[in-house]
């Protein structure tokens, strides 16, 4: 199929997309297709999603039902298991996670065994884009070889091309269709139909120069946020130690109308994205000889902050001649950040370790996540459910720490409830006797 035929394919919406991985950006980017007229397939390994998706229950709280639903009953969308359907598809896109292994190093696994899976269905014509976050260069590198494989060639046989994915689950006012698309094609062919099948559904398509540069666009991004919470995370530190409110600074410099960008601190970095891509450039840069020392010393100060949140906590407990060994701790908040259930690279969970080494009893609440489903790195806590909300319970605890600020709870009770609050969020502005900041 000639690359006219793949765009006129695309206008009149006959184009089938297929999705491997349905989590957080694979689900949201199946909705958007399908939004706009597009036949969808979605794949996955996990059983569990597949049955969901054919049943219309929602398995990411904050898409909801309503779509579920829309998209079980539609003629234009079906997933599935089976990955020997990818024959069937015009266009595969990878929503596959980039995790780091246990030495701080890209863990590729994920991308080399799905591109391996799409090199063996590789069928001539298909268009393959790479979403997930990964460091300059993966496309070219790692995919186009494993792909070619295939005995097809890229460019000629088949298209190459990158987009990185910039959701930000459970934001009310950006969702995929309304955040603009970086697209970098292996060769001007599979630029113009990445382009042609992002602006089906896409409010704006940014095309760059080749798939590297795309990789290095969302690097950027992750970097730059990593760089500034770490710089605000640093600021907190010292200006407690002066007793000044960080967050009366930052609300005060926010006023400026340029030159300043407010980013907020709190007790480290979660989510699947700032934690963990800057450091796939850190480590893609050692191939080059070069040091990336904002990133790395970025990288340190926002591991440190659950730290520093347990030692508040001591100090917290030692004003009232409480010891932390043997106190009950009660974390407020699981996910990573409020309204979701979204606990991927969590710093509760840190905290949690933190508290739990130290002889604490501790427990969480969080009303999005009744139970700790499997993680890759905090096999331990499993099984373990969030407290049940009450008075009576609340009261039980030593301390209670804000991890997470989540919209519906009801601080007014729990400030009530407490005897001792530590506040990682600024959920209660100013000072109270019972409020420590960290």
């Amino acid at each position: 199929m000639s690359v006219i035929e793949q765009l006129n394919k695309i206008e009149k919406r006959s184009y089938k997309v297929g999705i491997v991985g349905l989590g957080y950006v694979g689900l949201p980017l199946m909705w958007t297709f399908h939004q706009n007229g597009l036949t969808v397939k979605g794949f996955d390994i996990d059983e569990h999603k597949i049955h969901c998706l054919e049943h219309g229950i929602s398995y990411i709280k904050h898409l909801g039902e309503e779509m579920m639903g829309i998209l079980a009953k539609s003629d234009r969308c079906s997933s599935t298991t089976n990955f020997d359907e990818l024959k069937e598809v015009d266009a595969i896109i990878m929503c596959v996670p980039t995790p780091l292994d246990h030495h701080r190093e890209p863990d590729m696994s994920y991308v080399v065994e799905t591109t391996k899976v799409i090199s063996n269905h590789l069928q001539s014509g298909q268009l393959v884009i790479l979403e997930s976050t990964t460091y300059p260069g993966t496309t070219e590198e790692v995919m186009i070889p494993i792909l070619e494989k295939s005995g097809l060639k890229a460019g000629e046989d088949f298209y190459v091309a990158y987009s990185p994915e910039r959701e930000d689950p459970g934001n009310p006012n950006f969702n995929t269709a309304k955040i603009p698309k970086v697209v970098g094609g292996h060769g001007d062919d599979a630029l113009k139909i990445a382009l042609a099948l992002y602006d089906t559904s896409i409010i704006k398509t940014v095309p760059v120069t080749d798939t590297k540069t795309a990789e290095a666009v969302k690097i950027t991004e992750n970097v730059f946020r990593s760089i500034n919470i770490a710089l605000v995370n640093e600021l907190k530190v010292v200006f407690e130690k002066m007793n000044i409110d960080v967050h009366e600074v930052l609300d005060a410099a926010d006023t400026k109308p340029f030159g300043f960008m407010k980013f907020t601190p709190g007790p480290g970095l979660g989510g699947h994205c700032i934690p963990i891509d800057p450091f796939y450039l850190t480590w893609k840069a050692r191939e080059f000889e070069q040091n990336t020392r904002f990133i790395e010393l970025a990288g340190e100060i926002n591991t440190a902050m659950p730290q520093y949140v347990v030692d508040r906590s001591i100090l917290a407990l030692n004003s009232q001649k409480k010891a932390l060994n043997g106190s009950k701790v009660l974390l407020l908040g699981l996910a990573y950040k409020p309204n979701v259930d979204d606990m991927r690279e969590s710093p509760t969970f840190k905290l949690l370790d933190l508290y739990k080494n130290l002889g604490a009893d501790v427990d969480y609440f969080d009303p999005y996540i009744p139970v700790i489903s499997p993680t890759r790195e905090h096999a331990e806590w499993t099984g373990t459910k969030s407290i049940n909300w009450s008075e009576e319970i609340i009261r039980e605890y030593d301390i209670v720490v804000i991890s997470t600020d989540h919209n519906n709870v009801d601080y007014e009770a729990l400030f009530d409830w407490s005897s001792l609050i530590v506040d990682t969020r600024n959920v209660f502005k100013g000072k109270h006797e019972k409020v420590w900041k960290a």
